[in-house]
């Protein structure tokens, strides 16, 4: 069995900076509201660009920073909840924009959880196909889901993309051990992006293409599974939760992430954190996070890493990484 090293990060963000204070003009909020209910104080919201051209400069990034020809890359998978369109997908319009021409690209849309299904979906593909060079992106331009009068959602998304490049490796395994699951029968507690449907046979159905969010339900379910999901990972292999250098978790709400770090009775520190700047980007925010802490050499070679991510499904992910 080979196992996949990430060899470059890199992210792309929205020009476009919307503060606590802009939102306050446009609804009935205060930068002390949400900042002190979920950490944000501000998100990157998309205007020129779409979900397909920000992935599109993350992978030209890669590229560009490990010196790997796009004629190398074996594979791109897109981790989004909010396409441009359902087809053709993101990852291959993305590819197409970066100029690839031998890699086969498709889309995961496990919402939050999606870089983190990614990733493992990666490394089995180093198995099963012989891929050498693959790329693993969070997508999302979530804006156009949200409905910017309703302030319990509005509050809490942004926009903009990371990734990482990969290559499969011999010797000692990095990724150590994966827990997914989807709790499907919890799904109407998080949607968006109703498609209708509407034939001469049928009647147009109801439903919102904009966030619709059970904020307690959600909460609950996010404190609960990811520290079970985290449990269950270091079940598999030999090493305790405690031996983690820092933890990356889906950036929902700060809350979430303290929660977590409470029932799981580790270090809040280890826990690291760009919410504040960026807000709920959804398949985004954990390689957006990874990509600020390579770049600022909080992350090192060497350390212990536990990924997770949970979300829209209802689903949730862990990963135990060598990085």
């Amino acid at each position: 069995m080979r196992t996949i090293k990430i060899i470059q990060t890199a992210s792309q963000l929205p020009e476009k900076i919307v503060s606590n204070d802009d939102l306050a003009g446009m609804m009935d909020t205060s930068n002390e509201w949400i900042r002190s209910r979920t950490g944000i104080l501000k998100r990157h919201i998309a205007v020129d660009e779409t979900t397909a051209s920000l992935a599109a400069s993350v992978l030209q990034k890669l590229l560009k920073g490990s010196g790997i020809s796009a004629d190398q890359i074996d594979f791109v998978l897109v981790a989004t909840m909010s396409p441009d369109s359902m087809a053709p997908s993101t990852a291959a319009q993305a590819s197409a924009l970066a100029g690839l021409s031998n890699a086969f690209a498709m889309d995961i849309n496990v919402a939050c959880s999606g870089f983190v299904y990614g990733l493992t979906l990666a490394h089995g593909l180093v198995n099963t196909l012989g891929s050498h060079y693959g790329v693993v992106i969070g997508a999302e331009t979530l804006s156009k889901l949200v409905d910017w009068q309703e302030r319990s959602t509005a509050v809490l998304f942004g926009d903009g993309a990371a990734g990482v490049l990969v290559e499969a490796v011999d010797g000692p395994e990095r990724l150590l051990a994966a827990d997914l699951k989807t709790f499907g029968k919890e799904a109407k507690s998080l949607t968006a992006g109703h498609l209708w449907s509407s034939t001469t046979w049928n009647q147009p159905e109801k439903g919102s293409r904009y966030f619709q969010m059970d904020g307690h339900a959600v909460y609950s379910f996010a404190t609960r599974q990811v520290a079970a999901s985290i449990k269950r990972t270091f079940e598999k292999i030999s090493a305790d939760i405690g031996d983690t250098d820092y933890f990356l978790l889906h950036q929902a709400n700060q809350r979430i992430i303290d929660k977590v770090a409470d029932l799981l009775k580790q270090p809040a520190d280890r826990f690291l954190s760009n919410l504040s700047k960026y807000g709920n980007t959804s398949a985004a925010s954990i390689p957006l996070l990874l990509d600020e802490m390579v770049t600022g050499n909080i992350v090192k070679s060497g350390q212990l890493l536990t990924f997770s991510g949970f979300g829209a499904g209802l689903s949730v992910g862990s990963i135990v990484y060598k990085y």
